[in-house]
């Protein structure tokens, strides 16, 4: 048993779907993660994916959509 946890680099989370994930705007790196404080070209779960080799493991989903503002109060 190795001490090191498995990955399956085929699968992982998405971007788009977590709470982590942040548009900068900028046109060379359009893409953040807040979690890990980088910036890059790619999507983030991507250079999670080639970087490491195993699925990003600081995937947080986003939470619900509120389409009333007065369900919030």
């Amino acid at each position: 048993m190795s001490a090191t946890p498995s990955c399956e680099p085929k699968s992982g989370p998405n971007c788009w779907q977590c709470r982590h994930f942040a548009i900068t705007h900028i046109p060379a790196m359009p893409y953040a993660c807040r979690l890990m404080g980088f910036q890059s070209k790619l999507l983030p779960c991507i250079e999670v994916l080639r970087t490491d080799g195993c699925p990003c493991r600081g995937f947080l989903p986003k939470g619900p959509v509120v389409s009333n503002l007065r369900q919030l109060f």
